[in-house]
């Protein structure tokens, strides 16, 4: 496929002007057209290239460059998950899984990835409502994970879990963790969850600290309706959060419903990828101690 429009979002809190300069300069090379979005307005300045909303560059770019960590890329992500727009990861943060080129291969990982030889990766999201009574009273998506958890205090929560209707447990934990495949990496790793295959069409429900140890990770069907009920939370706050960077305080009563959504993002990779070798480098596995 031919990108003619190339949206760049870049990591507001980092100095990234040279790698701007030199990405604008590579793609007017190629003909590009180029677009800036307007977060990085106060750290890039590139007179040549017009700065937009997201929500124009969604409108008019056919693919997205992020510039910064998976942080970034994770925003980038849910911002333009309605608009199939390919995403590129431009790794100037510390672990990247999902930001896998570096700023020293730049030119040449694009130039492969624009000459038609990516390695696609389809990768699917979250959706998570929280209803109250009757009434929805909060909407969110994530890429990585829906988390319930304990605002700011070191208290179990109480909550039940069903699936797909199902009753599973009543559960006392620090919480919980739903994720996708491509979350598997993150807090539900540290919270002793499974790697999932990014392939894989799965979530994984992974507790936080488990008052009873016999509570373990459980694997599902991604078509799953997973419901999570809070009780009476006993002087504490919960709250759920969404990739870890939006977050919503819920009441003992309600019910949070976690579901895949429907439409998928396109990660570009250059030629050669293998996600099991970012595992290896990520995770230091395979090393002599």
């Amino acid at each position: 496929m031919k990108y003619s429009t190339i949206g760049i979002i870049v990591k507001t809190e980092t100095s990234v002007t040279d790698i701007v300069e030199r990405l604008c300069d590579f793609l007017a090379a190629r003909q590009c057209s180029v677009l800036l979005d307007d977060s990085a307005t106060d750290i890039v300045s590139c007179s040549q290239v017009p700065v937009v909303s997201r929500d124009e560059l969604g409108d008019r770019a056919d693919l997205a460059i992020v510039i910064g960590g998976d942080g970034s890329f994770l925003n980038a992500a849910r911002s333009l998950a309605d608009r199939h727009i390919p995403l590129i990861g431009i790794n100037v943060g510390r672990l990247g899984f999902l930001v896998d080129i570096s700023p020293e291969d730049i030119e040449t990982c694009l130039d492969q990835i624009l000459n038609g030889n990516a390695v696609s990766d389809q990768r699917f999201l979250l959706q998570a409502q929280v209803t109250r009574g009757d009434e929805v009273i909060y909407n969110g998506e994530a890429l990585n994970d829906v988390v319930l958890h304990i605002r700011d205090v070191a208290r179990m929560i109480e909550f039940e879990t069903l699936i797909n209707g199902r009753y599973v447990y009543h559960q006392r934990a620090d919480g919980l963790v739903i994720c996708t495949p491509t979350g598997s990496t993150a807090y539900a790793l540290s919270s002793g969850g499974p790697l999932l295959d990014t392939d894989l069409e799965a979530i994984a429900l992974v507790p936080i600290c488990p008052h009873t140890l016999t509570n373990r990770p459980i694997v599902v069907d991604s078509d799953s309706v997973i419901e999570i009920i809070v009780c009476e939370p006993k002087n504490v706050i919960a709250q759920i959060t969404c990739d870890g960077q939006m977050e919503f305080e819920v009441d003992a009563g309600d019910r949070i419903r976690v579901t895949r959504k429907q439409n998928t993002i396109t990660i570009l990779h250059p030629p050669g990828h293998d996600h099991y070798e970012i595992l290896r480098a990520k995770l230091h596995w395979s090393e002599h101690p």
